[in-house]
């Protein structure tokens, strides 16, 4: 039984994004989740799944006593960060398609900014499979992502010629984007490629200005039966394709066993089985949703998913591709870069909203927007499409 065109999201909603929420992540899932409810024009009891991270710690039992949902037929967590944005919507959309469920909530929580900060290794009493493969880097000080990136981001300068000028473009054009959107951190706050440079140094050869957000907030997602969302407030966006996917020899934060530093196999594995179910090529996309937590992986990712060649990404952004009017606009709300980081919860949000036709930084022509989340990482995509 095939997925495509089965389910749809209907229903989004957010909490402000800050830098202190001054609230605890579980009213943050909650605000985010209400929100989505209602603009789905649903109720609480009418929903009966949850999914989310589990990284979240909001359990889904939680959720639903906070919410007065009176029961769930349906819950599920999806592991590895950041990559598991896409993957709790294919899981939504699997239980709606098989009869687990006939409304579910996916969302994600936290405050990344005020109640964690990333920084130095510190002993870590793990026991299981992550401790393991931690215990070979950690205590060598190799701690953050920032510096696991790095070493991807060396690699591609190396094979095909990038420069640090070729991310910091990458950061302009999201920045610019999310400058014009007002639920944007950056909002009102563009940067020129000079600023990129002379950011300050993170891990060489990655600048600040290289590196997302960090911040507070939620967002939440309502999915359906594409019949039942024929009859909701706004258009659906139907699910066509969602695919998780892994490398060789992958470990949880990156794929440095993968036999090639410079490309990102599990990504390269989700956009084959993204294309493969939807029947498109990447010539049917007007505009990505691609996971920018750091701007070297959006190279890759487009390489990745087929927009360019192997070492052709850099040529992209420097002829403004990914920029608004260019032939592939990147993330027009901001990015994690611009608007928030939300692990790529609020990507996914963006591309409902461009389906709807109500983006801030509306793309013409929308009928079909790719989605990615998490790079470096077991990772997930998604294609969501307007209603034919």
């Amino acid at each position: 039984m095939s997925l495509s065109g089965r389910a749809a999201v209907v229903g989004i909603g957010a909490t402000e994004f800050s830098k202190e929420s001054g609230r605890s992540e579980l009213r943050l899932a909650v605000e985010a989740c209400l929100a989505a409810i209602r603009d789905a024009g649903l109720a609480p009891s009418d929903v009966d799944g949850l999914v989310t991270y589990t990284a979240d710690t909001s359990s889904e039992i939680a959720v639903q006593r906070e919410l007065g949902i009176p029961g769930l037929r349906f819950f599920s967590r999806v592991d590895y960060g950041g990559g598991a944005a896409c993957g709790t919507v294919a899981h939504a959309a699997m239980a709606v398609a098989t009869g687990q469920a006939d409304a579910v909530v996916c969302y994600r929580a936290f405050n990344e900014r005020s109640g964690h900060r990333f920084g130095q290794a510190a002993r870590s009493g793990r026991a299981d499979s992550t401790g393991l493969e931690f215990s070979w880097h950690l205590p060598y000080g190799f701690a953050t992502p920032a510096a696991w990136v790095a070493m991807h981001a060396r690699r591609y300068m190396h094979e095909y010629g990038a420069t640090g000028e070729d991310f910091g473009r990458v950061a302009v054009a999201m920045r610019r984007h999310a400058a014009t959107n007002p639920k944007a951190w950056f909002h009102g706050r563009p940067i020129t490629l000079a600023d990129h440079q002379a950011s300050r140094w993170i891990v060489d050869p990655l600048r600040l200005l290289d590196c997302c957000q960090e911040s507070d907030g939620g967002v939440a997602l309502v999915v359906t039966s594409v019949e039942r969302a024929r009859d909701l407030p706004h258009p659906p966006a139907v699910v066509t394709a969602a695919a998780q996917g892994t490398g060789p020899d992958q470990m949880m934060m990156f794929g440095f066993y993968s036999g090639d530093l410079a490309s990102l196999p599990a990504m390269g594995r989700v956009g084959a089985a993204l294309w493969r179910q939807s029947g498109l090529t990447p010539a049917d996309i007007r505009t990505a949703i691609l996971y920018d937590h750091f701007t070297p992986f959006v190279l890759m990712q487009l390489e990745e998913l087929g927009f360019c060649g192997r070492g052709e990404a850099t040529d992209f952004v420097r002829d403004g591709g990914i920029e608004l009017g260019g032939r592939l606009p990147v993330n027009p709300h901001g990015g994690q870069l611009g608007e928030a980081y939300i692990h790529g919860m609020n990507g996914i949000a963006e591309a409902v909203r461009q389906i709807r036709g109500t983006a801030v930084n509306q793309v013409d022509g929308v009928g079909h927007v790719l989605v990615t989340a998490g790079t470096g990482v077991p990772t997930s995509g998604l294609v969501l499409s307007a209603l034919r």
